[in-house]
């Protein structure tokens, strides 16, 4: 009894241990941790209209930013589904609200099959380009998502759910948790809006 107790204090150690020397490796390697610069790195997609998306593209209005895809069975259609009612919701305000769904799957999701995707969403926009520069605005954005083999050859994505909330200065603000309870996230999109 008394080795196991010790075998599982060791790893305990072990594991806090790894977990330190990866947070200071991070730092020493100037990997920041902060939300100040989240969404604020060197990534170049593309606007279902052609138009680029950058991290300039952020500022000017509000925005909300989601990343997911077209083929998702649920978060993304419940999500997507969330932010019209919290647009109608807002009225006049919701507006100036900009939208942004920036694919985690753009080997499948063409601009063209986002601009059908969203077509019913008033004010949003899909995003998509390479694999390389969508890693790269996963990695900006800290957003997670990797591929899911299925059967038959077939994929789906696992990703991040929450919804990113960036003021008119780009500068990111919050976010909001998937399903969160309506109130609450109206609340935060009015703080937003009110800045």
């Amino acid at each position: 009894m008394r080795r196991w107790v010790l075998v599982i204090w060791l790893a305990a150690v072990l594991a806090l241990g790894s977990a330190t020397a990866t947070l200071w490796l991070s730092h020493r390697g100037q990997v920041s941790l902060a939300p100040s610069d989240l969404g604020q790195g060197n990534y170049q997609l593309v606007q279902m209209g052609g138009a680029p998306f950058t991290r300039d593209t952020l500022r000017g209005s509000p925005s909300l930013v989601f990343f997911g895809f077209t083929h998702c069975p649920d978060v993304c259609p419940t999500t997507l589904g969330d932010l019209a009612i919290w647009k109608e919701e807002l009225g006049e305000k919701g507006r100036k609200l900009r939208v942004f769904f920036v694919s985690v799957d753009p080997e499948r999701d063409s601009a063209s099959i986002l601009e059908e995707y969203l077509g019913w969403l008033p004010g949003a926009f899909g995003i998509t380009g390479s694999r390389e520069e969508t890693d790269r605005a996963l990695r900006s954005f800290r957003v997670f998502a990797r591929k899911i083999p299925l059967e038959g050859g077939n994929y789906t994505m696992d990703h991040s759910s929450s919804v990113l909330m960036f003021d008119a200065q780009g500068r990111f603000s919050g976010t909001i948790a998937y399903q969160a309870p309506p109130d609450e996230a109206l609340g935060k999109i009015r703080d937003l809006l009110n800045r």
